[in-house]
């Protein structure tokens, strides 16, 4: 080891000013550089309602990376502890859900039995002491229990269960983060990390620890908020192909934006105005949806086939009609979920359609009832078609039920119309 002076201790570190704001490139001055990487960090919050113990070592983390400006090799450190801070949050919301008593029952006589703790490792050494039993953890008040080992995969299971981890794609990245920890825990080689790597895992921890507790982050990555739907305006030109959405309000005509993706200002216009359209061409529909939603150009009320759910609500028809509506209904903006949501898929041999909503789903006529449902979980409409479309093919390895180990969804079950929405 070489000995350095406090000095040298102080002087930057080369490799750390090359990450500037821009990306990898110039140099940036040392105090720049220390100042950026405290920035980059400072936005990561946790939520108050979060395990003091857990709040301390994310601090933590985010104190020590501070000093990645003097020691390059801080943020290979920040990172590989950043994933054992994971399983910490998993304990500590384990414990504080369980407020001192946890619950087990006993398979062969169905009998409870309560463990008292106050620490995680007093719950670790009693399912280790107990091992042979296979002791049953039961899930809140209620009947259900769930197979539970006390590791990290375990903690991982049992916060799905109860809701605090959620989204299809998110358990094959939180399967990921897992294998990572454990190459932390047991390396077997020597490994170094970017400024980047280190922030984007922090990111990623600050979500979920933050979702651990009851809080998603707005625009997050992998557990982000309910995105807001307000009342979107859209119309059509058969004859010129023209498509214009916009913001729906009394007397406003929609922004002009094609199908390639130009786009313009909110106009004006009186009810009057929209005589005119109608009768050069123009339909008109209301939807509750997301704005500057790229996938409303293609809204169709029978299928859900966005990035983001979308409500057909009035059309089509005239613009003077769908003013008057508006004006008359005065229909209210909401929030919705994007993480985890049902669709349900219509085979009638060799037609796989696309997706349904269920209360599209619901709303189909008799004669559109045949052929086998399918009802799968999933974050995107998308992934559901393209699992269920897989697996019909044959050959990659999909499941018929349950998650799915090749695609980031969920099948709860098949069959007919009936069978589907009892299911559902």
């Amino acid at each position: 080891m070489i000995i350095k002076s406090l000095a040298e201790l102080r002087e930057a570190d080369e490799r750390t000013l090359r990450f500037n704001p821009l990306g990898l490139g110039g140099r940036m001055r040392p105090e720049d550089s220390a100042e950026f990487q405290q920035q980059v960090i400072a936005r990561y919050e946790l939520v108050e309602a979060v395990a003091e113990g857990t709040r301390h070592s994310f601090d933590q983390l985010r104190e020590i990376l501070s000093y990645g400006v003097l020691c390059y090799d801080i943020f290979t450190v920040i990172k590989d502890h950043a994933l054992l801070v994971l399983e910490q949050a998993l304990r500590d919301r384990f414990m504080q859900f369980h407020r001192g008593t946890v619950s087990f029952v006993d398979p062969r006589t169905g009998k409870p039995e309560e463990l008292t703790a106050d620490r995680y490792e007093q719950v670790h050494e009693f399912l280790n002491r107990n091992r042979n039993r296979k002791l049953k953890l039961r899930l809140g008040d209620g009947p259900e229990t769930m197979t539970f080992n006390g590791t990290l995969g375990g903690l991982r299971e049992w916060a799905r269960s109860m809701g605090f981890l959620r989204g299809q794609r998110n358990r094959a990245i939180e399967a990921a983060i897992a294998r990572l920890r454990n190459y932390v825990a047991h390396p077997s080689s020597y490994h170094l990390t970017t400024p980047v790597d280190a922030a984007n895992t922090i990111s990623d921890l600050a979500e979920i620890i933050n979702h651990l507790w009851g809080s998603p982050t707005p625009g997050g990555r992998l557990y982000p908020a309910p995105v807001q739907r307000t009342i979107i305006h859209l119309m059509w030109n058969e004859e010129t192909s023209e498509v214009m959405s916009g913001i729906a309000a009394p007397g406003t005509a929609p922004a002009e934006q094609d199908s390639e993706g130009a786009g313009g200002e909110e106009q004006s216009a009186d009810i009057e105005s929209y005589e005119d359209q109608a009768q050069d061409g123009w339909t008109h529909l209301l939807v509750r949806g997301v704005p500057h939603d790229w996938d409303l150009m293609h809204f169709d009320a029978r299928y859900d086939t966005g990035r983001y759910p979308a409500e057909w609500l009035w059309g089509p028809g005239t613009g003077q009609e769908a003013m008057r509506w508006l004006a008359s209904e005065q229909p209210s903006d909401d929030a919705v979920d994007t993480l985890d949501r049902f669709f349900l898929l219509r085979c009638l041999a060799p037609i796989l359609y696309v997706p349904k909503s269920p209360d599209q789903a619901a709303s189909v006529t008799d004669d559109e009832k045949s052929g086998t449902w399918y009802l799968i979980r999933a974050d995107s409409p998308e992934q559901a078609f393209n699992h269920q479309r897989q697996f019909l093919a044959g050959g990659f390895g999909c499941a018929a039920t349950g998650p799915c180990p090749r695609c980031p969804v969920q099948t709860a079950g098949a069959g007919s119309w009936d069978e589907a929405m009892a299911l559902l």
